[in-house]
């Protein structure tokens, strides 16, 4: 008789590694709840009805009040509310997005612009917003799609695995952290690392177009597919853009040259296709020294 192997429940450990990776690891609230005090609230024994002709004492005849309830007891201090609500993505927003994307002369006020807008609802999930990392007069300028749990704990884009991919790559091309810039397109956390919504993505876009155009890179570097056809206006995917110079056109109508390639999360689950990026990044350093 065959046995069949058991296999042992994922201990508490595992089990926390995966709400992290969920996205689930914030309190639901600031305080602790005690909730054995709820429950001893909730044994309470419901108080008898008055019978008929029994006489009320003066308080109740002068100001009857509902029975109290353990629902009408939590009601009675209800927790703060946020200081400001999630913003339905919609038109306005993104016009918005625009105006204070134009109004930015710097990428100083670009921060603080976007630290002050609330028409993302990605904003209010996010622990913090991810603007940019490196050197903003840099030759050559980094966009990637949006900021992992990682990025979003620490506040600074490509810091976790796929971080450290890019800089061993950068390396190999003599470049790092203080020669590039590097930005999202999405600079809020989607919840769970979801993909952002076309929504989300167009109210942001006005954002990482100015950024762009404040750093004003001589090359710049899609990683991955959604960054590509969000910076280039193209609907192909980023296996066939991938190694192939193309422009980005900014609002004042300077044109730089963008090489789309690979994101590096997605070459940590296809290490096959690490030398497709590599040739990218060979193009990039060539295409670098000669404008030098």
């Amino acid at each position: 008789m065959t046995s069949i192997a058991r296999q042992d429940p994922p201990g508490l450990a595992e089990l926390f590694v995966f709400y992290a990776e969920a996205g689930a690891y914030d309190a639901l609230t600031e305080e602790p709840v005690d909730r054995f005090a709820e429950g001893a609230r909730l044994a309470q024994p419901a108080q008898p009805p008055a019978q008929d002709g029994a006489r009320q004492s003066p308080v109740s005849e002068a100001a009857p009040s509902a029975p109290r309830t353990p629902f009408r007891d939590q009601q009675a201090s209800p927790a703060p509310r946020p200081a400001a609500t999630a913003a339905v993505p919609d038109e306005a927003q993104a016009a918005l997005a625009r105006e204070l994307a134009a109004n930015a002369s710097t990428l100083d006020e670009l921060r603080q612009h976007m630290a002050a807008f609330d028409g993302c609802n990605l904003k209010f999930t996010a622990k913090s917003m991810v603007f940019a990392d490196g050197n903003p007069d840099g030759a050559v300028m980094l966009v990637g799609e949006a900021p992992g749990r990682d990025e979003d704990i620490e506040g600074l884009p490509f810091v976790g695995r796929s971080g450290q991919l890019l800089d061993r790559i950068l390396s190999a091309i003599g470049l790092d952290r203080t020669s590039v810039y590097i930005a999202n397109v999405i600079p809020w956390r989607p919840p769970g690392n979801r993909t952002p919504t076309p929504h989300e993505t167009e109210i942001c876009r006005p954002f990482i177009e100015r950024q762009i155009e404040l750093a004003n890179p001589k090359l710049l570097v899609t990683l991955g597919g959604p960054s590509a056809k969000t910076l280039l206006n193209t609907t192909e995917g980023v296996l066939r853009l991938r190694g192939n110079w193309r422009s980005h056109t900014t609002k004042t109508g300077t044109v730089i040259p963008t090489m789309p390639t690979l994101h590096p999360a997605y070459l940590l689950r296809n290490p096959a296709h690490k030398k497709l990026a590599w040739r990218d990044f060979l193009e990039v350093k060539a295409r670098l020294r000669s404008l030098t």
